[in-house]
């Protein structure tokens, strides 16, 4: 007699929008850090702008001139930048936006953290579009820097959330120390903001200034810098058998003495332009570093 036998039953087969988002879940770690090096990156590609004097290369916001939304002949090279920059604001977004899908299943702070950097970015678009339309205001034009960094360092937030080691929380005075590496590392990338403001490099030959010394303003930013080491030494110290916050703490150091030591020359060489755009994002390295070392001294489980 004979033998019959039956395929088991597997289910449908899944659609191609589940195979789109079981692809961005398993690589949500991967698009998260495209979301940090694309927040850096704009940093980056804003001082361009500004040291290029591109900064009302486009001279109206929403639109790059009253006529029209993109850049044209007329324009010039400083059209160009200012407009590629706006461009590249779409990028982020788009990046932005996929960390949102990719990690929409997971509720709590990641999800949060993830939606609160998509909408930082239109919001930046804003704060971008009244540096123009008050014709690159230099305190606006900090505001718009200090928004980037701080959108740095949720990324770093985000990604440590996704993935990090297993740890403890560090003792008290570790995270004590940590704080206050953080705010003393926060007040010197606003003074550094001053010190751009009071300079030279404003982005447009006819942008007003602060008004303040720049040798001087240039000084105290330095002295900022020297309490900043002198805070991450301390947590330093006090986290050597934290072997996670010892390592990211020596991450930061590193940088910390990279940025000052570029600093330095550029002050003492009249700013050259290369300098001053490496120093920018020694900025934005800061400002991840710095979150970092924050969430470093708080527990993280599987």
């Amino acid at each position: 007699m004979g033998m019959t036998t039956t395929e088991p039953s597997t289910g449908p087969a899944p659609s191609a929008k589940d195979k789109v988002l079981a692809w961005l879940r398993a690589h949500a770690f991967g698009l998260a850090i495209a979301n940090l090096v694309a927040n850096i990156g704009i940093v980056v590609t804003g001082a361009v702008v500004r040291l290029t004097g591109s900064g009302l290369g486009c001279p109206t916001w929403p639109k790059c001139t009253e006529e029209s939304y993109v850049a044209h002949e007329a324009l010039g090279i400083n059209g160009v930048i200012e407009f590629g920059n706006r461009l590249l604001t779409y990028v982020l977004a788009a990046i932005a936006i996929t960390v949102v899908v990719a990690v929409w299943n997971r509720r709590g702070v990641i999800r949060n953290l993830a939606i609160i950097i998509a909408c930082g970015v239109p919001l930046q678009g804003v704060i971008g579009g009244i540096t123009v339309l008050t014709e690159l205001n230099p305190y606006v034009v900090a505001l718009h820097l200090l928004a980037s960094m701080a959108m740095v360092g949720l990324c770093v937030w985000l990604l440590d959330e996704l993935r990090s080691p297993v740890r403890e929380a560090a003792a008290r005075d570790v995270r004590i120390a940590a704080v206050v590496t953080f705010v003393v590392g926060w007040l010197s990338l606003w003074l550094g903001t001053v010190v751009t403001g009071s300079g030279p490099h404003s982005g447009d030959l006819d942008s007003r200034r602060t008004g303040l010394d720049p040798a001087l303003m240039s000084h105290v930013h330095a002295y900022a810098v020297y309490a900043l080491i002198a805070a991450t030494l301390l947590t330093l110290w006090l986290g050597r058998k934290h072997a996670y916050v010892r390592r990211v703490t020596i991450v930061l150091l590193v940088i910390e003495l990279a940025q000052g030591l570029i600093g330095w020359v550029q002050y003492l060489t009249d700013l050259p332009v290369v300098l001053v755009g490496f120093h920018m994002l020694g900025a934005a390295l800061i400002s991840a570093g710095l979150a970092r070392v924050l969430v470093s001294t708080r527990a993280h489980t599987a």
